[in-house]
C-alpha cells in the first residue's frame, strides 16, 4: 500500500511481516495463541511484538496523522509480507524484478527488534544471517529389536549424536566445520569498546534465563557473542520412540535440524556446502547420511550515520527521553540485505519489543 501525496518530498519504506514462528508447544500456552488477551497491562498473542504488533503500530501511526492533518510530511509505502520466518523468498523476488523501480524509496523503516532495556532505545545496525540445515540419518531398512540387534548394526540415533557432538567443541564452544570461519569480519575496536560500555548484568541475565551458567565462544562476551559472532545450535532431534514408558526399538533412522546464525561477511550458501561436507565425512560407516539445506539469510551491517539516521535518533530520543545506543542483534531479517543491496537507500532498524516478550 502507498501514499504519494508529497511530491518532490523523501519517500519512506514501512516493511514488517504478519507470519510467526510455529506456536508448539501449544500445551504452553496460557490461552489459545492467535486470540489476543489482555494480561494487566500486556496484550498476548502470537506476533504481538515478531512483527505483527510492531507493524501494525506504523499502519495505526500514518493513519492518526491523516485523520488529523489530511496529509503527511513524506510519501510512505508499506510492504507487509507473509513468508520472513520461512526465508521470504517470494519478497526477496519482488523488491528484485525491477531493479527496485516500483519501490524507490529514500529509506526503509523496519519495526522488527527491540529496545536494549525498557526506556533505552537503540539503532540497530548489524544483523546476523542465517543458514538452516536438516540431517537424516538412516541406518537399517526398518526398526528392529534393540535386543536381538542391537550391537550388529550402527544405531542411527546414535550416529546422529555422534556427528552433532563434533559440530563444536564443548570446552571452548568453538565450532569445528572446517573453513567456517574464514569469512567472519573482527569486530572492530570501537565496537567492542561501546558493548562493554553498555549496562549489563551477567549474573541477572543467567539468573532470569535459569542456568547454572553462561557458555560460549571463548574470548568474547555475552554481548559479542549473541551479537557478533557465528554460533551454531540444534533445533531439534527426532526419531525412534518418544512415547510414554519404554519400547526397545532399534530405530531405523533419524534426524536433526540445525541453525547456524551467520556474521559480515560469512554466505549462506558457502556455509551450507561446508557444513554438509563436514557431516558427510565424519557420519560412521554403517549409515546414510543426507543433508539437505532449508535457508537462508544474508548477514548485514546497516548505516549508523548521515541525516536520515540522525533524523531517527532525533526522533526517538524525543518520544523516549533517552538518546538511542547503537547496537547489533542476534536475529535475522532476510530482506534487510536486499533491500540495502537494491534501492541503495539506508535501512533505518528502528524496533520498539523488548528480549524478554517471549
Amino acid at each position: 500500500g502507498e501514499w504519494l501525496g508529497a511530491p518532490g518530498k523523501p519517500t519512506v519504506i514501512f516493511y514488517g511481516h504478519y507470519d510467526v514462528q510455529p506456536v508448539d508447544p501449544i500445551e504452553l500456552w496460557r490461552n489459545p495463541p492467535f486470540e489476543p488477551t489482555v494480561e494487566g497491562d500486556k496484550l498476548v498473542a502470537r506476533g504481538a511484538t515478531d512483527d505483527k504488533g510492531q507493524s501494525y503500530t506504523h499502519v495505526k501511526a500514518v493513519g492518526a496523522m491523516l485523520a488529523e492533518r489530511g496529509s503527511l510530511p513524506v510519501n510512505v509505502k508499506f510492504l507487509v509480507e507473509g513468508e520472513e520466518e520461512a526465508g521470504g523468498h517470494a519478497i526477496d523476488e519482488y523488491v528484485r524484478k525491477d531493479g527496485g523501480k516500483k519501490l524507490a524509496a529514500d529509506c526503509v523503516v523496519v519495526s522488527d527488534t527491540s529496545l536494549y532495556a525498557p526506556g533505552q532505545p537503540s539503532l540497530i545496525y548489524g544483523l546476523k544471517g542465517l543458514c538452516y540445515m536438516e540431517i537424516k540419518v538412516t541406518g537399517p531398512n526398518r526398526d528392529l529389536h534393540s535386543g536381538t540387534f542391537g550391537g550388529a548394526v550402527w544405531n542411527p540415533l546414535n550416529a546422529l549424536c555422534h556427528i552433532i557432538d563434533r559440530l563444536r567443541d564443548a570446552e571452548t564452544g568453538k565450532i569445528l566445520i572446517p573453513g567456517f570461519y574464514d569469512d567472519v569480519r573482527p569486530l572492530a575496536t570501537w565496537e567492542r569498546d561501546e558493548f562493554a560500555k553498555l549496562p549489563f548484568d551477567e549474573n541477572a541475565y543467567r539468573d532470569e534465563l535459569g542456568v547454572p551458567e553462561l557458555f560460549g565462544e571463548e574470548g568474547y562476551s555475552t554481548r559479542e557473542r549473541t551479537w557478533a559472532r557465528p554460533t551454531c545450535d540444534v533445533n531439534g532431534i527426532f526419531g525412534g520412540y518418544m512415547g510414554k514408558g519404554a519400547k526397545t526399538v532399534l530405530p531405523s533412522w533419524g534426524g536433526a535440524k540445525v541453525s547456524m546464525r551467520l556474521v559480515p561477511d560469512q554466505e549462506p550458501k558457502k556455509i551450507a556446502e561446508l557444513f554438509t561436507s563436514y557431516v558427510q565425512s565424519i557420519a560412521p560407516k554403517g549409515v546414510t547420511v543426507e543433508v539437505t539445506n532449508l535457508h537462508g539469510a544474508d548477514p548485514v551491517v546497516v548505516e549508523t550515520e548521515g541525516p536520515l539516521v540522525d533524523a531517527a535518533l532525533d526522533a526517538m530520543e524525543e518520544i523516549w527521553g533517552a538518546r538511542p545506543v547503537r547496537i547489533r542483534e542476534g536475529g535475522s531479517i532476510p530482506i534487510v540485505s536486499t533491500f540495502a543491496a537494491v534501492l541503495k537507500c539506508p535501512v533505518l532498524l528502528l524496533g520498539f519489543g523488548l528480549h524478554d516478550d517471549g
